[in-house]
């Protein structure tokens, strides 16, 4: 039986990972586990702690276990602590070695992408056996390549031998939010029926919900929901990033700069102060292009 089905053990404690209830995963009995499945819901519940932010708790949990799935968690906790050098000589090995591993998959795969190695990330990723998380991944890198088809293409197959995952119809809202029209407001359903339900609000189904919001022209409804996200205990950065954006639009100056700080202060190579500063760089060879001349 596929632990991950409807009728599997594993379904509740992945379902509580991919809506973001990282304590859940943290308070989940696996006492009563089958010995098959332990080891995986050990890394969901490592991840989970990485998650909130506990990144050297974990690391010192696991620091005599051997192992692929445990080896990738280390990397993974580098990668975390943005330490990006160490985790690719970490993870490295674990792909030429393990690479049927699903936890090296997984973790390996967002390892390589982040570092720009993208093509190995996939190759990586096409040995998965019927793994949804893989398929998710899949989308986000091809929505990252704005190959929009590939991605839709990927969820649309994922959707014929899974149509009841939760996963499936994450990575579909995900693509939803990118193709535009019709599909932000089916993105919209998905994200706010798991940010409103008590059994599965978190501050990343605030967050989804707040982006979808944002593409809807729904600005003070995007507001509301990214400052329930902001109020969560482990803060996530994600909904600092998005009320930047959030703030910009709205026009809030004092709000945008004091969020810009704060992600600067946190997450020094996030990919909007990339982004930013990559645009600043153009505008300002574009301005010099048309800087006045004054004859002497």
């Amino acid at each position: 039986m596929d632990p991950f089905s409807a009728e599997g053990e594993l379904l509740t404690i992945h379902n509580a990972f991919h809506q973001g209830q990282y304590q859940a995963v943290l308070d989940f009995d696996t006492s009563a586990l089958s010995q098959s499945n332990i080891t995986t819901a050990r890394v969901l519940k490592l991840r989970a702690q990485i998650a909130n932010g506990d990144i050297q708790g974990a690391l010192a949990s696991i620091e005599k276990e051997k192992g692929p799935d445990f080896a990738a968690v280390k990397a993974f906790a580098q990668h975390s602590k943005g330490d990006t050098s160490t985790a690719e000589k970490q993870i490295e090995p674990l792909v030429e070695k393990s690479s049927e591993n699903a936890t090296v998959q997984i973790l390996g795969s967002v390892i390589l992408q982040a570092a720009g190695r993208t093509e190995e990330a996939l190759s990586l990723l096409s040995k998965h056996q019927g793994n949804l998380e893989a398929i998710a991944i899949i989308t986000q890198i091809h929505l990252q390549q704005n190959r929009t088809d590939l991605a839709l293409k990927e969820v649309s197959a994922a959707r014929k031998w899974a149509q009841d995952s939760l996963l499936v119809n994450i990575a579909e809202s995900w693509v939803g939010t990118r193709v535009g029209g019709e599909s932000y407001q089916s993105a919209f359903y998905v994200f706010e029926e798991m940010a409103q339900t008590p059994s599965s609000t978190s501050a990343k189904s605030l967050i989804s919900q707040a982006i979808t919001e944002l593409h809807l022209g729904r600005l003070p409804e995007a507001e509301a929901a990214l400052n329930q996200a902001l109020q969560n205990e482990h803060r996530d950065i994600e909904a600092v990033a998005n009320a930047v954006v959030l703030a910009t639009l709205m026009g809030k100056r004092d709000e945008q700069e004091k969020y810009l700080a704060e992600l600067r202060k946190e997450s020094k190579g996030h990919a909007l102060l990339e982004d930013l500063e990559e645009k600043g760089r153009a505008f300002d060879q574009a301005a010099g292009k048309y800087a006045p001349k004054i004859a002497s």
